[in-house]
């Protein structure tokens, strides 16, 4: 029997590929630096072997499929050529392997990993689904007929995939490393558009999604009346948000979610249309919307003392903004203090003032150092840039979280996708003590 050994296969999408796999009986393994991440938990649960990176692991037989991340000249790589084994990256073993099933690639500047997530769970209220969330969830169904999976705009990955589906949340400048601007970024969309197969559900309440064109329909959802589902008569509790729908200016049905924040709404709008679209019944769409969990790293709560502490994975502006909306919504009468690591110099330096102006909606900043990678030159700037926008914000850092105490009954929010968990875990210790 192959053995599918995953190079980086804590990677987020890695974890989540191998997962599936090894749930459809695959034989399973992978390697990478011995540094713990999150995304290994499930894999050591479902009793993957995860290995340190190292050449000998690779043995003849073997099928390779090799993390984005990982170069050519990686020594696992190197010794996979000289064996002359199949080497697949990624992006493109997916591509490959979602021609099993009805595909649906859920895409966007943000909001992929929860509209991937409830996606999932509504759709496998009707039939059975294999999803793969950029979260490093993943679950393979030997049954399914629906395949949900996060498809990433960076480096145009997503232009691997050709699926039934494709839900587009936003197009919005990220990633400017890669990405020259928002056309550069339109342009990715718009070819990723046109390898659509059956149908576009895009958010029509999006300037740069409004100029979308495809060979097959495009169904637009939003706020804005002109959407064909809207959502009306919003109303937000400290419990969820309940909405009624519209298709095509016609009451459709109304639905709660146990979310917060105008992004969930239009993240659940997008599935109950997809989900209309395939044939899926207002009653399945609601019962499951209701019994939602969440996903990792996406406002994930917990009760420490009199505080709330969240995680969440926000690090652009529009989704720092968007999470103390949410938080806002949940805790109307609490202090919102906004703890947050930016991610790479250059979209710190790219959006300086948009973090800055998106965190003063929290009633208190502390700011972390910026998370870099070694590939970045950053020239001169540094943490103290982004303060000195902000009105009272403060730097802390892992050693000094003591100060989050003084916030006795706030709920904290540990924002950023570097390794702001470190903060968070640091604090709780402290808390603990």
């Amino acid at each position: 029997m192959t053995i599918y050994h995953f190079v980086g296969i804590k990677g987020s999408g890695m974890s989540a590929l191998a997962q599936i796999l090894h749930d459809m009986d695959y034989n399973v393994q992978g390697s990478d630096v011995e540094k713990h991440f999150f995304t290994q938990i499930a894999l050591e649960q479902s009793g993957i072997k995860i290995l340190p990176f190292n050449k000998d692991n690779i043995q003849p037989g073997m099928t390779i499929i090799a993390g984005n991340a990982f170069p050519d000249t990686h020594e696992e790589i190197q010794r996979g050529m000289e064996l002359g084994l199949p080497i697949i990256r990624y992006h493109r073993y997916l591509g490959d392997f979602m021609e099993k099933f009805t595909s649906v690639a859920v895409t966007g500047a943000h909001g992929k990993t929860s509209t991937t997530g409830l996606l999932a769970h509504v759709m496998n209220g009707a039939k059975p689904t294999s999803f793969l969330i950029g979260d490093g969830t993943g679950k393979g169904d030997k049954e399914a007929e629906y395949f949900a999976f996060e498809a990433c705009e960076y480096r145009r990955h997503f232009l691997s995939y050709f699926p039934d589906y494709a839900i587009m949340t936003n197009i919005d400048f990220d990633h400017p490393d890669y990405f020259a601007n928002i056309e550069d970024v339109f342009s990715a969309f718009q070819e990723m558009a046109l390898q659509v197969r059956k149908g576009i559900f895009a958010c029509g309440d999006d300037e740069q999604l409004q100029q979308i064109q495809a060979k097959v329909p495009v169904v637009f959802y939003g706020f804005a009346e002109e959407n064909d589902f809207q959502a009306r008569n919003v109303a937000k509790s400290t419990d969820g948000t309940t909405f009624d729908v519209f298709v095509r200016n016609n009451y459709y049905d109304t639905f709660f979610i146990p979310l917060y924040g105008d992004h969930n709404v239009l993240n659940a709008l997008a599935v109950i249309a997809l989900c209309n679209y395939e044939g899926i019944g207002s009653e399945v769409i609601a019962e499951q919307l209701t019994t939602f969990k969440g996903v990792k790293r996406r406002f994930s709560e917990k009760q420490m003392a009199n505080q709330v502490i969240i995680d969440d994975y926000a690090h652009h502006p529009t989704e720092i903004k968007a999470t103390i909306q949410a938080a806002n919504q949940k805790y109307p009468d609490r202090e919102i203090i906004a703890v947050f690591q930016p991610h790479t110099f250059t979209r710190t330096q790219t959006f300086l003032q948009e973090f800055a102006d998106s965190l003063s909606h929290a009633d208190k900043v502390y700011l972390c150092e910026i998370f870099g990678s070694a590939r970045e030159n950053h020239g001169k700037l540094s943490i103290e840039d982004l303060k000195n926008k902000i009105d009272g914000a403060e730097i802390i850092s892992e050693d000094e979280t003591t100060v989050l105490k003084n916030h006795e009954s706030g709920v904290i929010i540990f924002m950023g996708a570097g390794d702001i968990q470190k903060f968070q875990e640091a604090y709780e210790r402290q808390v603990q003590l």
